[in-house]
């Protein structure tokens, strides 16, 4: 019985091995995709705060509205990469590099929409006493 062992001898070193090497490709594929999320919520946080400031300063007109954009992008390590004022909303396209990845994320801010036409304001509701 012995004999029947000879041929196997240093064969849990190779599934070791291959173990190991599978595990780390493994973890370096999921190191990737975290870290290509992680660029992705950064240029999304960066696209909402630069919309949000440009929506701020609509009203002083689309070149002060995009300036302000730009400085609030380049706070959060991004840029903008298209800034369009349209009344007072504002679309702004930013783009974050974290590692190899540089995603770009839109976002649009602005006043609330304003009552539908032919309600009334809550206000105005009349309500019948209890």
């Amino acid at each position: 019985m012995a004999g029947d062992l000879r041929g196997d001898r240093g064969s849990a070193t190779v599934w070791v091995a291959m173990a190991a090497t599978t595990m780390c490709a493994v973890f370096a594929v999921v190191l990737g995709l975290g870290q290509a999320v992680a660029a992705r919520h950064r240029a999304g946080a960066a696209a909402d705060l630069a919309a949000l400031a440009a929506a701020d300063r609509a009203l002083a007109g689309p070149a002060e509205a995009c300036r302000r954009a730009a400085e609030v992008a380049a706070a959060q390590g991004a840029e903008v990469v298209r800034c369009a004022l349209s009344g007072e909303i504002v679309d702004v396209t930013a783009r974050a590099a974290f590692g190899p990845y540089r995603p770009t994320v839109r976002a649009r801010a602005g006043p609330p929409p304003g009552p539908s036409p032919g309600t009334d304001p809550p206000e105005a509701v009349s309500r019948a006493p209890a």
